[in-house]
């Protein structure tokens, strides 16, 4: 006899074979944890939302990746220029020598004109490229500065620093005076005591060579100093302008090659003028050379990089005339100073 049911009826659930189906979790006990990737239409979850404002939520791997930093391209050397500032360069070190040779006993008036002609062009150049608040009063204190410590330098009995420092010393006052007047430029007068500082000190230190030309072998070292100047600047300029390289810093167009070969040839030109000079010798002309020739081209370099970082700063370029003769001017500016202090300890 058969029975009239369906075998599956009443069939132990431990039996063999399991009934037709969806396969569901026994009976009893909770569902097992989901290993496989969730269906979260088709993009696997990675991590948990973070709420951003004023949106839904966002997962890190929706955010886009940060691109890298772009190189900033080199700026270019201008060869037309750099042929430029250089014959600047040599023209401004040829007028101070041959001005040094007029000056005498008696008749320094002279040379004195002449320094006060390159103390307005340094004004007129360093005013107009770091553009201190009240710039036209910084430029009128500063062209006065420079008179009368021309003046003092010309005429004081014994010839010192001391007159240039109380004129310079005058001349950073009133010209910080002069920026407090306005309101306008009182906010701006703490961020530019620097500049007006460089730029009063810079336009007295001319004044320098009057005074070394006054005391021994004054004459001789204005010619060794200036000369191996003039040639560093001069070599500098022109080696920007052929090979440039290794560049120092992508913003700044100059060379590092050309700094150290202008130092060298003036260098070496101070000393073959010191073999032909009385009260100079080869040693002492090459050192006295080797120190105004190195300060010159650091201070033309320093102003180029002063020149990029005012441009990188975002501040509008200033004229281009006296953006480049800044660098030959404060070059000299630095050597002038420098030579006298070397004929003083050395000579």
């Amino acid at each position: 006899m058969f029975p009239s049911t369906s075998p599956d009826t009443g069939r132990d659930p431990w039996s063999d074979g399991a009934p037709p189906g969806p396969a569901g979790p026994a009976r009893g006990y909770p569902p097992a944890p989901r290993t496989g990737p969730a269906d979260d239409g088709g993009r696997e979850r990675k991590g948990p939302r973070r709420l951003r404002k004023g949106g839904p939520g966002r997962r890190p791997d929706d955010e886009s990746e940060e691109t890298p930093e772009e190189e900033v391209p080199p700026v270019p050397v201008r060869r037309p220029l750099a042929l430029t500032v250089a014959g600047f360069a040599a023209l401004l070190g040829v007028g101070l020598v041959l001005g040094a040779q007029t000056a005498g006993p008696g008749h320094r008036l002279p040379f004195a004109f002449i320094i006060f002609g390159v103390q307005l062009l340094f004004v007129l150049a360093w005013t107009m490229a770091m553009r201190p608040p009240a710039l036209l009063v910084v430029a009128l204190v500063s062209a006065g500065a420079a008179g009368i410590a021309d003046a003092a330098a010309v005429q004081s009995e014994i010839a010192g620093l001391a007159p240039l420092g109380y004129a310079a010393a005058a001349g950073f006052v009133l010209g910080v005076l002069g920026q407090l007047f306005r309101r306008v430029d009182r906010v701006r007068v703490t961020d530019s005591l620097g500049s007006t500082l460089l730029i009063v000190v810079g336009v007295v230190a001319f004044a320098t060579l009057i005074v070394l030309s006054r005391i021994p072998k004054g004459t001789q070292a204005i010619t060794v100093c200036l000369t191996a100047t003039g040639v560093a600047l001069l070599v500098a300029r022109l080696t920007d302008a052929v090979a440039p390289w290794p560049r120092l810093a992508p913003q700044v167009p100059r060379g590092a090659a050309g700094v150290v070969a202008g130092a060298m040839l003036g260098t070496l030109t101070s000393a073959v003028l010191g073999s032909y000079l009385v009260g100079f010798t080869p040693t002492s002309a090459a050192l006295v050379g080797l120190v105004t020739a190195g300060t010159a081209v650091l201070a033309d370099l320093a102003v180029g990089y002063a020149e990029a970082g005012r441009l990188m700063a975002g501040e509008p370029p200033t004229m281009w005339v006296a953006r480049h003769m800044q660098g030959p001017l404060g070059g000299f500016a630095l050597a002038a100073p420098a030579a006298y202090a070397m004929c003083v300890l050395f000579l």
